[in-house]
């Protein structure tokens, strides 16, 4: 069983793309939808939350727990990494290298929530790789709001006018790639896809991560051959979360989706 977790509906992007490598795998998310957006909380509450939601995930035996959030992995990895002999995968450390092997003018753009990119963590290790690259910090702080208020039709006013706001300084910065640092962030892909053209390369934090999973299972020989069972659980109410997970999953998942207290862990 894979644990997955994050702050709201973003992990879904991850779930969606675990489904489609990894079909056998039985998955377990949990969306802390009564404390979203972590992007926007300190640093020592981001940690909190992240153990909490560690703990429950710990419950059901995961062999691997996938942090999709940008923002976690950001700030808490090496806390969470600390707290479990369970292997931990955040998405900073996939997105860096695909982006490396995708950038050719070698200027690469990070959007993320303001604690993501206060944190510094994916452009200190893009400038380890390679110092000579040049890397814009983008913080977006309407981007998960928009997302999980199910505004991310490209055509949606206030979508394009938030996407305009945010990427015009990327596109005066003249970056190649765009890491999208967030795993919100594809559900608006299209929508920044349109706005900044096909000439620049967006990489998907949530879809590396997915990919980096899938190479750790290989290696260790613990892929499953039986399963694929999915269930939910969020921190309120699960209505809601089924409603709009469904739209992004492509699937009802309305019976597999529960109710957790995430502070008692």
């Amino acid at each position: 069983m894979l644990g997955v977790f994050d702050s709201g509906l973003g992990g879904l992007s991850s779930v969606r793309k675990l489904t489609e490598i990894l079909p056998r795998e039985d998955i377990v998310y949990f969306g802390d939808t009564g404390r979203v957006p972590y992007g926007t909380r300190g640093r020592e509450t981001i940690i909190r939350y992240a153990l909490q939601d560690l703990r429950f995930l710990e419950r059901f035996s995961p062999k691997a727990i996938i942090v999709a959030c940008g923002t976690v992995s950001s700030v808490a990895l090496d806390a969470l990494r600390q707290a479990t002999e369970v292997p931990v995968i955040g998405v900073v450390e996939p997105a860096v290298r695909a982006a490396l092997a995708a950038s050719r003018e070698r200027k690469i753009a990070v959007l993320g929530t303001p604690a993501t990119i206060r944190s510094g963590s994916y452009a200190a290790k893009l400038k380890a790789a390679d110092p000579a690259l040049s890397v814009l910090g983008q913080a977006c702080p309407l981007f998960v709001p928009l997302v999980e208020n199910g505004h991310i039709d490209p055509a949606d006013p206030i979508t394009k006018e938030t996407v305009k706001r945010y990427l015009e300084p990327v596109l005066a910065f003249g970056a190649d790639t765009i890491i999208l640092g967030c795993t919100h962030y594809p559900f608006l892909k299209r929508a920044i896809g349109e706005y900044v053209g096909e000439g620049i390369r967006l990489i998907d934090a949530g879809t590396e991560s997915a990919l980096e999973t899938k190479r750790i299972l290989e290696e260790k020989d613990m892929l499953s051959q039986a399963g694929g069972e999915r269930r939910f659980y969020v921190s309120d109410s699960p209505q809601g979360f089924a409603e709009t997970a469904r739209v992004f999953l492509d699937r009802e998942i309305g019976e597999a989706v529960k109710y957790v207290d995430i502070e008692k862990y």
